[in-house]
């Protein structure tokens, strides 16, 4: 049916999502966050993982059932720890790395197929990495 008249549509800027987080879980400000079968959950080394972006505030649901609270998560190039053991080097920029725990991304799935997907490499430095999700 359409509209009949103006309307106040909501909007949301699309860096931004709110999901619900795993049951037994938390997951800390400014880590990696991933959705794990609906639910979100810290970034680790699994396969099936999809990368959602970074919590932007702690959400702990360590003593609650799935969807018990929210956390707030941003896509956008955030800067992370560099795999010691496969690490990012700027022939990585432009392409996928992937995810080691909630805080460090490495360069290939060296792992046996057993890493996701975090994101793109935007840049790489002494430092860290740069990743863009989303």
């Amino acid at each position: 049916m359409a509209a009949a008249g103006p309307r106040n549509t909501i909007t949301r800027q699309g860096e931004d999502r709110e999901i619900g987080v795993k049951a037994a879980t938390r997951i800390w400000q400014g880590t990696i966050a991933v959705n794990d079968a609906g639910v979100a959950a810290p970034g680790r080394t699994a396969t099936g993982l999809v990368a959602l972006g970074l919590a932007q505030e702690t959400a702990d649901n360590s003593g609650g059932a799935a969807n018990a609270i929210r956390v707030k998560i941003r896509r956008g190039t955030f800067y992370l720890k560099n795999s010691s053991g496969d690490p990012v080097t700027a022939a990585s920029i432009g392409k996928d790395v992937f995810i080691v725990d909630d805080e460090t991304v490495s360069a290939t799935n060296a792992g046996g197929n057993t890493q996701s997907v975090a994101g793109k490499c935007h840049d790489v430095d002494a430092g860290g990495v740069w990743v863009t999700f989303g």
